[in-house]
């Protein structure tokens, strides 16, 4: 993989592994390879990937299941496509919250889990 100088390599890889998701290459708890294996694949450092795949389950995108490995997490796909369009998906109903200076934030409130406040770094 050749990674841009701009954005953390972490970030990159996290990034490459929401783009698989999106296409359908690991659906829904499907299990994600191992850091190991997805460090040979990547050809970065192990400490690096597991920089991504704990940055992707701080975001809820995958979760771990102690020594079995990394999961991607249900709803994934969508909240990524969320995160990248800064807007919530996972709301019953079409209410917004409008708060702040900024204008619009949107919040979720049929979801309970949807607290992500970072959008996915990249480069539209």
């Amino acid at each position: 993989m050749e990674f841009k100088g701009q954005q953390p390599i972490y970030l990159q890889i996290a990034e490459l592994i929401c783009s698989q998701i999106q296409e359908g290459t690991y659906a829904e708890d499907d299990r994600l390879p191992s850091v190991r294996e997805y460090a040979t694949q990547v050809e970065v450092n192990v400490n690096t990937l597991v920089r991504s795949y704990d940055w992707l389950s701080q975001q809820g995108i995958i979760y771990n299941r102690r020594g079995l490995g990394y999961y991607v997490s249900p709803g994934a796909a969508g909240c990524i496509a969320t995160q990248r369009r800064g807007v919530c998906i996972h709301a019953d109903t079409g209410d917004w919250d409008r708060r702040g200076d900024a204008g619009i934030r949107p919040v979720c409130p049929g979801y309970a889990s949807c607290r992500r406040t970072a959008i996915i770094p990249r480069a539209i």
